[in-house]
Parts: C-alpha cells; sequence; structure tokens
C-alpha cells in the first residue's frame, strides 16, 4: 500500500502563525516613525523619495498621534469620578452569573462608587459592578410613587 505524504508550504502553515502579543500588538508612533526612517534610511539614491510622499507620511504619522492623544483622553474622560457619581441613587441593570453559571439580569440601585485598579465600581447592595459592564441606567422610583411605563 503506498502512503500519501502531505506538503505543507511553511508560510501558510497554520503552525506557522503568531499571534502578536504584549506592546507590539498594536502599531504606536514609536514603531510608526522608525518604519519611516528606516524607509528613508534604505532609498534608492537615484529615485529619492518625493516630497509629496514624505510629507503625506508625515500627515498620517500626526493623524495617527493625535488619535492616540484623543483616545487617552476619552479613557480619561469615561474614568472621571464626578461622571461617575452621577450613577449613584440611579436604578442601574447588569449581566450577572448565577451559582450554576447562568447568565440573567441583575438590577439594583447604587449605593456607592468604588475605584479598584483604576478602574471605577458602582457598589450595589453587596455586589460591586464594573461600571463598563452596566447595560441600563434609569431614574430609580422614589418610595411612595408608582414607576410608570411612559
Amino acid at each position: 500500500m503506498a502512503t500519501i505524504s502531505k506538503t505543507v508550504w511553511s508560510n501558510y502553515s497554520t503552525y506557522n502563525k503568531t499571534e502578536p502579543t504584549g506592546a507590539g500588538a498594536e502599531l504606536g508612533k514609536d514603531q510608526f516613525m522608525k518604519i519611516l526612517l528606516t524607509q528613508l534610511q534604505n532609498q534608492d539614491p537615484m529615485q529619492p523619495m518625493q516630497d509629496k510622499d514624505f510629507i503625506a507620511q508625515m500627515a498620517t504619522f500626526s493623524s495617527l498621534e493625535q488619535t492616540m492623544n484623543m483616545a487617552t483622553e476619552l479613557h480619561s474622560l469615561s474614568q472621571s469620578a464626578a461622571l461617575a457619581s452621577n450613577l449613584i441613587g440611579r436604578q442601574v441593570e447588569w449581566l450577572g452569573k448565577t451559582n450554576d453559571g447562568a447568565t440573567v439580569t441583575k438590577s439594583g440601585i447604587v449605593d456607592s462608587i468604588k475605584m479598584k485598579n483604576g478602574d471605577q465600581f458602582a457598589v450595589i447592595g453587596k455586589d460591586e459592578v464594573a461600571i463598563k459592564d452596566l447595560t441600563s441606567v434609569t431614574i430609580a422610583a422614589q418610595e411612595g410613587e408608582a414607576e410608570t411605563g411612559e
């Protein structure tokens, strides 16, 4: 009986795949600048980079830097204690797990806001829920008032 051999090209093998992790997982402004400098150092002297190409790449670099700065500011804004404090006294909902592992919608009124490791948590009774995990925020009905569906 003849044996069948499989030829696997190393470039296309699933074993040859690597997933980016850590600091190299995303292209940042430092990596972009290194690529640009390497490109300038290794360009063909007979056909140097055109001014318009260089300006376009610098504009892309500037845009990347501004986008990264904006993302940092938005994250800081989302972690603002002043914004999170508005949740105190509000009715909130989130997805939680039961003892048997089933996912259920839980709800309660926020008692306080707590910071842990740079993230904000809403304290609801004995539960501490990350603010980013809240699925709904509404005004809690006052005692003696009936909730209306309007």
